[in-house]
């Protein structure tokens, strides 16, 4: 039995701290993220958003976790 996609991001995050869309796509097979941050974010999940500019001027997200308490904050970084 596989665990969900949300345990297996939560998972994710804690061992890692952060995930992008590429990284839950190429390791855990999700291609749905933000829903699953939103529905893990309702469960109490502290979950912050950063902004990101690559090299070749595309944006994303990285959605990085903390085990401090419940928290959104949006940050913007290039």
């Amino acid at each position: 039995m596989s665990e969900n996609q949300r345990t297996a991001i939560l998972r994710y995050l804690k061992t890692h701290g952060t995930i992008t869309q590429v990284d839950a796509l190429m390791k855990i097979g999700c291609f749905r993220l933000s829903a699953r941050i939103k529905e893990l974010r309702n469960e109490g999940a502290d979950i912050r958003t950063e902004f990101v500019k690559d090299e070749r001027g595309k944006h994303y997200a990285r959605y990085i976790y903390s085990d401090r308490g419940p928290g959104q904050q949006q940050l913007f970084s290039t």
